[in-house]
């Protein structure tokens, strides 16, 4: 299993959404939460926070008001499929006025993903 030690930002657009992907060294499921409302400070106008996480045995996604397993469960699959532990993905998303669908939802989201964990072998 892989950990990271830093954090590693990423940067995909579509149809004029703007999707923003944070990749977070995590130790704790406790602290999480407060690095989710960091995160939603920082970018406050956005629509939606999707995350997934890994922390030893526990791990947690969530497609905040996303179509149901188009955000945050593909996340979570990434990161067991790149043996990632000890990680917390958050996908930012500022709503760009142009409905995806499910389909191309869930592979942008994906995409994002791979982009910002692909940084750690730069």
């Amino acid at each position: 299993m892989m950990s990271i030690t830093k954090v590693y930002k990423g940067y995909y657009e579509l149809l004029k959404s703007r999707f923003i992907s944070l990749l977070f060294p995590l130790t704790s499921v406790d602290d999480f939460k407060p690095l989710l409302e960091r995160v939603k400070k920082e970018y406050p106008k956005a629509k939606h926070y999707v995350y997934a996480y890994r922390v030893d045995t526990c791990s947690k996604s969530n497609d905040d008001r996303e179509p149901k397993g188009t955000a945050g469960r593909p996340l979570l699959e990434l990161l067991h499929k790149k043996d990632l532990n000890n990680a917390a993905l958050i996908v930012v998303r500022y709503y760009g006025g142009v409905n995806l669908g499910a389909s191309r939802l869930l592979r942008t989201y994906l995409q994002a993903g791979i982009d910002v964990i692909n940084k750690i072998d730069e």
